[in-house]
C-alpha cells in the first residue's frame, strides 16, 4: 500500500466535516464567522510557509491580504470581467512582487533585523490605508460575490473550495526538493546550500507564494465584506496573525484552520462574556511564546499524539529487513595507474587575521580513489574543506574540479558541479521525512528504486520515516547517504564516523569503499579515526599547523617521525591526560 501522510488526510477531513456540518446546521450568522475563520487560515497559510516552514520572522504578510483586496476592489469599481473567480487570483499575484521585494533583505538579514524591515513595510501599509479608502467605498460600491455563490452558505462552500486548492497544492509542493529547502534553509543554511540549493531563491520562491496566498485571502475577504475598511488589516492584525501561526503551527494544514478558529471566535467568546478584546491578544502572545520556548504548536502535538496513538493500535510506517551494521573485509577500491586527477588543490592558503590556517597546501585526488586528510585538531583539516567546497572564499591558490576552476564560485554551484560535503555535526532537518531529505539532497525526485537501493545499503529507514524519530548515529548515515544520492564526482566526508560505536565506524567504513564503485564519486575522508583512515584509504595527508607534513599510502605516511610527533603524538598526551 502506497504511504499516506494520514496527519495531514485526518486533518483535512475535520476541515470538511466541520465545513459540511456549520453549512447544515448553523444559521448565516455563524456560517458568516465560520466563512472568516476559513478566510483566516488561508492568510494563516501564507504566513506559516515563510514562518514555519522557511524559519523567516515576517510581520508584513496583512499587508499582502490588503493588497489583494485592495486589487479585487479596485477590479471591481473598473468592471473588468470575470468576478471573483478572476479578480482572487489577479490580487494575489499583484501581492507577489510585494513579497519578492520584501524578501531582498533577507538575504543579508536574519532574525530580528529582518523581522524590524517587515514590521516597517507592515506600519508603511498601514500608514496608506490610515490615509486612503479602499476603491469604491466612499461611493459605496460593494464587491459582488460570484455568481452561484452569493448566499451566505454558497460562498462559504466558495470559500473551503478555495482552501482545499491551497492546502493540497501547498502540500505538494512541501514535498518536491524545493519545499524541503525551505525546511533545509530554516535549520542551516550553510548545511542547505552544501547540497547545491540556491539559498536566495528558496527564500525569494517562499516569500513569493506566501505573498500570493495572503493576496488571495485578501480577496475573498472583499467578497465575504463586501465593503471593506483599512482596520481589517493595520499592523497590529499582522503582529496578531503571526503570533497564532507560531501557536497554532499554520504551515500544517490542520494548524491553519485551528488558528483561524482562533482569530475569529476568541473575540466572539470575550465579546458574549463582556471581556476587553484585548485578553484574545495577550493569549495569543503567551501561546506563541510557550509555542516558541518549547519548539512544538497545537497542530504538531496534534500529530505527535496521532503517531503514538497509530503505534498503540498497531498501525505501523513501512520498514526495511533490518539491516545488520557489520563489516566484512574492508579493502580500499583500487586506483588505476596514472589515474586523472578529478580534485586538484593548489597552493591553497587561508589566513585568519596575522593566524595562518592553511599555508600553501597542495592536495590530488584521483578518479576512483578514497583519500584520506587527518591530523590533530587545529591542523586546518576543516578549513581546507570550508575552502574548497566555497564557504570559505577568501584563500589564496587554484581549486579545480574535473579540469574547471572552482575559484570565485559560490559554495551551491560548487556542490552543483558535483562537490559534495557532509559536516561535523549532522545539519539533517528534524522536519523533514528520510525520503523528502534524500530528495533536497539529490535535488530531484529519486525513482522510488534508487531511493530504496541507498538506503538500504547504508542501513537506514524507509523513506516515510519522520527524521524525528531517527536516533544520531542513523542521521549521521543519512549525511552519507544524501550525498552520494545526487552521483557528485567528489564525496568530501568530515568525521562521519563522530559518535558511532567501534563496530559502526567499520561499517561505515566497508560502506564508504564502495562509492566509487557504486556511485562513480572519488572520496576525501576528515577522520580521526585512525583505524578507519588505514583501512579505508588508498592514501592520506597529514596536516599540522595548516601545512601538509606527511603524503602517500597510510601504512607510510602514518610512520613518518613528523607524523608520529605531530599527530600520534597529540593523541597519546591526550590519552595520557
Amino acid at each position: 500500500m502506497k504511504h499516506v501522510n494520514w496527519p495531514w488526510t485526518i486533518g483535512f477531513v475535520i476541515a470538511l466535516a466541520i465545513g459540511s456540518a456549520a453549512a447544515t446546521l448553523l444559521g448565516n450568522y455563524w456560517l458568516f464567522l465560520f466563512t472568516g475563520a476559513v478566510i483566516a487560515a488561508i492568510a494563516l497559510k501564507g504566513i506559516g510557509l515563510v514562518a514555519g516552514r522557511a524559519g523567516m520572522i515576517a510581520l508584513s504578510q496583512m499587508a499582502f491580504a490588503g493588497i489583494g483586496a485592495w486589487t479585487v476592489a479596485y477590479l471591481n469599481v473598473w468592471q473588468v470581467p470575470g468576478t471573483l473567480f478572476l479578480w482572487v487570483p489577479i490580487g494575489g499575484l499583484v501581492a507577489v512582487p510585494f513579497g519578492i521585494a520584501i524578501a531582498l533583505p533577507a538575504l543579508r538579514l536574519r532574525g530580528i533585523h529582518f523581522a524590524i524591515v517587515t514590521l516597517g513595510f507592515a506600519a508603511a501599509f498601514d500608514s496608506i490605508l490610515a490615509a486612503t479608502t479602499f476603491p469604491g467605498q466612499t461611493q459605496f460600491i460593494q464587491v459582488p460575490r460570484p455568481p452561484g455563490f452569493t448566499s451566505v452558505p454558497m460562498y462559504f462552500y466558495f470559500v473551503v473550495a478555495v482552501y482545499a486548492v491551497i492546502s493540497i497544492a501547498l502540500d505538494i509542493v512541501s514535498r518536491t526538493p524545493l519545499g524541503a529547502s525551505w525546511v533545509g534553509i530554516k535549520h542551516s543554511e550553510r548545511g542547505t546550500a552544501a547540497h547545491g540549493v540556491s539559498v536566495a531563491w528558496s527564500k525569494l520562491t517562499a516569500f513569493a507564494i506566501a505573498a500570493f496566498v495572503s493576496g488571495v485571502s485578501g480577496g475573498l475577504l472583499a467578497g465575504q465584506l463586501q465593503t471593506l475598511v483599512s482596520d481589517s488589516f493595520n499592523i497590529m492584525v499582522s503582529l496578531i496573525y503571526y503570533a497564532v501561526t507560531v501557536m497554532a503551527g499554520a504551515h500544517l494544514a490542520e494548524g491553519a484552520l485551528i488558528g483561524g478558529m482562533l482569530i475569529i471566535f476568541f473575540p466572539e467568546l470575550m465579546r458574549r462574556l463582556n471581556l476587553p478584546q484585548d485578553i484574545g491578544n495577550i493569549a495569543f502572545a503567551l501561546g506563541a511564546t510557550q509555542a516558541l520556548s518549547m519548539g512544538g504548536s497545537i497542530a504538531a502535538d496534534l500529530r505527535g499524539g496521532l503517531r503514538r496513538l497509530r503505534r498503540k493500535v498497531g498501525i505501523r510506517p513501512k520498514t526495511y529487513p533490518e539491516v545488520m551494521r557489520k563489516a566484512g573485509q574492508i579493502t580500499p577500491p583500487p586506483v588505476a595507474e596514472g589515474a586523472r586527477s578529478v580534485l586538484s588543490i593548489k597552493g591553497l592558503g587561508v589566513k585568519y587575521g596575522q593566524v595562518v590556517a592553511l599555508d600553501n597546501v597542495d592536495v590530488e585526488v584521483p578518479e576512483g580513489a578514497v583519500i584520506g586528510l587527518i591530523g590533530p585538531n587545529g591542523a586546518g583539516k576543516s578549513t581546507l574543506i570550508d575552502a574548497v567546497t566555497g564557504f570559505l572564499p577568501s584563500y589564496q591558490g587554484a581549486i579545480t574540479l574535473d579540469g574547471g576552476k572552482l575559484d570565485g564560485l559560490d559554495a551551491h554551484k560548487r556542490a552543483r558541479a558535483g562537490l559534495r560535503r557532509t559536516w561535523q555535526t549532522t545539519r539533517i532537518p528534524a522536519e523533514l521525512t528520510v525520503g523528502s531529505y534524500l530528495n533536497m539532497a539529490a535535488r530531484r525526485g529519486l525513482a522510488p528504486a534508487e531511493m530504496d537501493e541507498i538506503l538500504q545499503w547504508i542501513g537506514c529507514p524507509h523513506p516515510s520515516t519522520p527524521i524525528a524519530t531517527v536516533d544520531v548515529g542513523t542521521r549521521r548515515l543519512l549525511d552519507v547517504a544524501g550525498v552520494v544520492a545526487a552521483r557528485p564526482k567528489i564525496v568530501l566526508l568530515d568525521e562521519p564516523a563522530a559518535g558511532q560505536s567501534y563496530e559502526e565506524s567499520l561499517f561505515l567504513a566497508q560502506r564508504i569503499t564502495e562509492i566509487p564503485e557504486k556511485f562513480g564519486a572519488s572520496v576525501v575522508l576528515v577522520e580521526h579515526d585512525i583505524d578507519m583512515v588505514r583501512k579505508a584509504c588508498n592514501s592520506i595527508y597529514v596536516l599540522d599547523f595548516g601545512r601538509v607534513i606527511a603524503a602517500g599510502p597510510p601504512a607510510v605516511a602514518l610512520e613518518d617521525p613528523d607524523v608520529v610527533r605531530a599527530y600520534v603524538g597529540a593523541v597519546e598526551e591526550e590519552t595520557a591526560a
